[in-house]
């Protein structure tokens, strides 16, 4: 059952995924001084950024009139949503900057071309960051899914505050709805 828009998808023919604990240590670690290739061809060390940063991760994004990873992408559950997920974070980007986060960055283990492609087509007013040797995905033990012989990391969104993890979102579901979650949680939860 492939809904073939990246965009409007019916969300009620998607299965949710759920909490299988694979994020509960998240909060609280440091995050490790990994530097990553950013879209703007710049390498982010998320540990050493000051202030509120807002990361969130996802499988894969999707490219428009190309076929799905696999033939059950979307019946995967946790896999579908990918571009829905980064237009929210771009929508709400103004208003995710007024709420406190210093920094705002996408995240996958996409190569960082790929990404690129991505968000030049999206028009995304921040840095997507590739974890394409998985040595983040690694070291923090994100939750992460294979398909298709490729390792993925499971959609979360993590605030991390100086280097900290202080909070995260995980599962996610549906993933247009993750930005507005966590610019709810911003404005209830001010630095």
């Amino acid at each position: 059952m492939a809904q073939p828009n990246l965009l409007e998808v019916d969300w009620s023919r998607i299965p949710a995924p759920t909490d299988d604990g694979a994020a509960r240590h998240l909060v609280g670690m440091q995050v490790p001084p990994i530097g990553l290739v950013a879209t703007d061809d710049s390498s982010m060390t998320l540990a050493s950024l000051p202030g509120r940063t807002v990361v969130f991760a996802y499988p894969r994004t999707g490219e428009p009139g190309k076929i799905a990873l696999v033939d059950d992408w979307d019946m995967i559950p946790g896999a579908r949503g990918c571009t829905p997920q980064t237009c929210a974070f771009r929508d709400l980007f103004a208003e995710l900057k007024a709420a406190g986060a210093s920094h705002v960055f996408g995240l996958s283990t996409q190569s960082n071309a790929y990404q690129a492609e991505m968000a030049s087509r999206l028009h995304l007013p921040f840095p997507v960051l590739s974890d394409e040797k998985l040595a983040l995905t690694r070291a923090l033990n994100l939750p992460i899914m294979e398909v298709a012989g490729l390792t993925l990391i499971k959609r979360l969104a993590l605030i991390i505050d100086n280097g900290c993890i202080t909070h995260v979102f995980y599962p996610v579901f549906p993933p247009d709805r993750n930005a507005g979650d966590v610019l709810r949680w911003l404005k209830d939860n001010p630095v």
